[in-house]
């Protein structure tokens, strides 16, 4: 009997948590193992794939009830988690699997076996598996070691400036001689979302750096970069990073845009708040001025 990855262990959640218990969870582990914090670490690597491949499963309502059927167990009752409509739903036990490929007619976020696309007289067979990979790989490209339901252990050479929904083909590799797909699906980022070819990210800024402007450090999929913020800049205002987005199929990058979000310092010094005082005695600026009715 084949068994269901428990991706609620792999994210450190139980299985009646709120999508925003996951998502913090998710954004939590993904800092602490993303492959820039932890360079030339295989294991973490590995982690770092695991957790986006449970995090693109559970944060997903369809996905994550579909997933949650997988790990039901005859005459075996699971916890109660309340739906969206305020309806409990129920859960299962399950069993855990440490295999990264399963190939079945369906396991979430793993593979699908496909449809014979071959004459009937013939047994060979195309087979589509789904790769989760990160965004930088996706970006970069290069060589991905996968392993099989089989057995099998491949090296593939992926392309540079890959989406999600692209195939990848393999000749000979899927069943009995036919072709084994790998249908690529970018993991969901910490810091950055794709939207189309620009990349968006919220960059945070402290009161000063946010009034006196100037040069701030802010991360890009090349790198920390450094971007020169405007005086007076506002919370929610969007700076433009050119080419520093995503290459299109022609090798075309879009742009970065930056969401800034001004941030209050949590535990000022006691010489940081005597500034504040003095610059709260000077300042004529009053924002609540239009509610006085003057």
């Amino acid at each position: 009997m084949q068994q269901v990855r428990n991706y609620y262990v792999i994210l450190g959640v139980s299985q009646d948590a709120t999508n925003e218990e996951i998502k913090k969870s998710f954004r939590k582990l993904a800092r602490q193992y993303h492959p820039d914090v932890n360079p030339g670490d295989k294991t973490v690597e590995e982690k770092f794939k695991d957790i986006n491949e449970a995090y693109d499963i559970l944060s997903d309502e369809t996905k994550r009830a579909d997933y949650d059927s997988q790990l039901l167990g005859k005459g075996k009752r699971r916890p109660n988690r309340i739906s969206r409509n305020g309806t409990p739903n129920s859960d299962n036990s399950y069993r855990q699997d440490s295999d990264f490929w399963k190939f079945k007619d369906f396991t979430p976020a793993t593979t699908k076996r496909a449809k014979v696309v071959t004459p009937s007289r013939s047994s060979r067979r195309d087979v589509e598996a789904k790769l989760i990979i990160p965004l930088e790989k996706a970006y970069q490209g290069g060589r991905e070691r996968i392993r099989l339901e089989d057995g099998r252990s491949l090296e593939v050479e992926m392309p540079p400036g890959m989406i999600s929904g692209q195939k990848i083909r393999l000749k000979g590799q899927g069943l009995d001689g036919g072709d084994l797909y790998l249908k690529i699906t970018i993991a969901t980022h910490s810091i950055f979302e794709l939207q189309g070819t620009d990349i968006y990210c919220q960059v945070p800024l402290t009161p000063s750096e946010a009034i006196l402007g100037g040069a701030v450090e802010i991360p890009t999929i090349d790198g920390l970069v450094k971007m020169t913020v405007p005086k007076g800049v506002r919370p929610g205002q969007r700076l433009r990073l050119a080419n520093k987005g995503y290459p299109d199929a022609s090798g075309n990058r879009g742009d970065q845009l930056v969401e800034i979000q001004i941030v209050i310092p949590p535990e000022p010094s006691e010489e940081e708040l005597e500034l504040y005082q003095k610059i709260r005695d000077k300042e004529k600026f009053n924002p609540r001025q239009y509610l006085l009715g003057n």
